[in-house]
Order: structure tokens, then C-alpha cells, then sequence
């Protein structure tokens, strides 16, 4: 097992102090993290995170050892415990930021393939004409985490939305039975880069807000009920700590 896999629970996601990709003191201009010797998951091995803002637009921008976003999950034919690879940015944004309830999570924005399902019903993004077809291609999520023992031992997941409740949802919420969000801000993959670009309806919301960097593996439960979707594989923070020290503002 390399370093990336052992980082599976929540304890070690801010306790795993030995894995080689631990940020080398320099924050300014964001997150810098060093190269990780292991180069069998090159494409999650955050090497810098940054969130910059121009007025209400923030760019959240990730780059990785080689090849952002070229590898994909091996499609499984059925929903139930298939993967969905990820570059996400846990924020300390409030989840009513976005159309959530208030203080609902950890609110942090992903990048996401799956191709086992598809969880943007508002958007063709492979342009076929079939808006639900294209889970795999990469796509965008506000999510919220909490912890979930159901996950695994100090586990994340995404929170559930249990039966017969009605939470306060963001318009595009695709329906799923989880506090996600499917708003449409198409990432942009450039080499070793990542980008997504988010309009909020206030720049104070974002301007003074922390970030980190993660890259993670999420599945879907076998049994498709609560807990829906878990972070099964940390794979990288760009922190070593998930402390979010990156400054919007910075």
C-alpha cells in the first residue's frame, strides 16, 4: 500500500504527517506542495492549490504532478459501489453560501467523473443531445461533508438527506437523496492544471474564505441507501494536514 491509500479516514486526513506530499512552508500565492517519489497516481499529486477572486468570480485552481484529470474510474455497469475520482477544495464557506442549510457541513467544491451514472440533469456536457449519458465527463459539485462512522472507522461522507425531510436545497440540486449541488461551472483542464470558474451573488462571501486541496476517491454504497456517497481513498492534500491555510484574499 503507498502513501496516498493509507490516508482512508478522517483521523489520518488530518493526522497523515509522513506522506511525502506534505506543503513545503510556502503559502504564498496559495498552497505549494511538494512532488510525491510514488508516481503510480501522478494525476492526483497536488503539487498547488489556490482560490483567486476578481469581483463576485472565483477561480479554484489545482495543479498535479502530470496530466490533470486522465484518469478515470473503470465503469462497473451499475450504480451500486461504483467510484467517482475527484480534485476537490474544502472551503470554511458557510453551506447557506450556496443555497444549502445554514452551518449543514464542510462546503467544498469537486470536480468529478463517474461513469456509472450521471448527476447533472440540467446539462449535456458530452453535447449528444442526452443530458443523462455524461457522468464521465469531468464536471463540477458544491458538496457538503460531515463525519460518517457508516463510511468506514472516522470516515466522510456526503450528508444524507433522510425520508420525509425537506432541507433548504440550491436550485440546481439534481435530486439525489445528498446535500450536492450540480451547478454547471464547467472545469477547464489544461495539462497539469485544473480551473473552475464560480460566480456567487456576493464577493464578500468568498473574499475572505480558507481552502485546502484534496484529490479523493468516493463510492457509492453497495446497498444504495444511507450513507449514499463516501470518501473511500484520499489520495492527496495539498496542506498534509487539511488545515485550509490557503487565503482567498492572501
Amino acid at each position: 500500500m503507498n502513501t496516498f491509500t493509507k490516508c482512508l479516514s478522517l483521523s489520518a486526513i488530518f493526522a497523515c504527517t509522513a506522506q511525502p506530499t506534505l506543503a513545503d512552508g510556502s503559502h504564498h500565492g496559495g498552497i505549494q506542495a511538494q512532488k510525491s517519489a510514488d508516481k503510480t497516481l501522478a494525476t492526483f499529486d497536488i503539487v498547488h492549490a489556490k482560490v483567486t477572486t476578481q469581483n463576485n468570480i472565483a477561480t479554484f485552481h489545482m495543479a498535479v504532478a502530470t496530466q490533470a484529470g486522465s484518469s478515470k474510474p473503470v465503469p462497473t455497469g451499475k450504480l451500486a459501489g461504483s467510484q467517482v475520482f475527484s480534485y476537490v477544495w474544502p472551503t470554511s464557506l458557510n453551506s447557506a453560501v450556496v443555497g444549502f442549510e445554514d452551518g449543514a457541513g464542510i462546503l467544498a467544491l469537486a470536480v468529478t467523473a463517474h461513469p456509472d451514472f450521471d448527476d447533472t440533469p440540467l446539462y449535456d456536457e458530452n453535447a449528444d443531445n442526452n443530458p443523462n449519458n455524461d457522468g464521465n465527463v469531468w464536471h463540477s459539485h458544491w458538496v457538503v461533508l460531515t463525519p460518517n462512522e457508516a463510511c468506514g472507522p472516522g470516515a466522510l461522507g456526503v450528508v444524507d438527506i433522510p425520508p420525509g425531510t425537506t432541507p433548504k436545497l440550491p436550485k440546481t440540486w439534481p435530486g439525489l437523496p445528498i446535500l450536492l449541488d450540480s451547478p454547471g461551472w464547467n472545469p477547464t483542464f489544461n495539462g497539469e492544471t485544473v480551473e473552475v470558474k464560480v460566480a456567487f451573488d456576493n464577493a464578500a462571501d468568498i473574499a475572505e474564505a480558507n481552502y485546502d486541496g484534496v484529490t479523493a476517491g468516493l463510492r457509492v454504497n453497495q446497498s444504495v441507501h444511507a450513507p449514499l456517497l463516501c470518501v473511500v481513498d484520499v489520495m492527496d492534500v495539498a496542506s498534509g494536514d487539511l488545515s485550509l491555510p490557503g487565503k482567498v484574499n492572501q
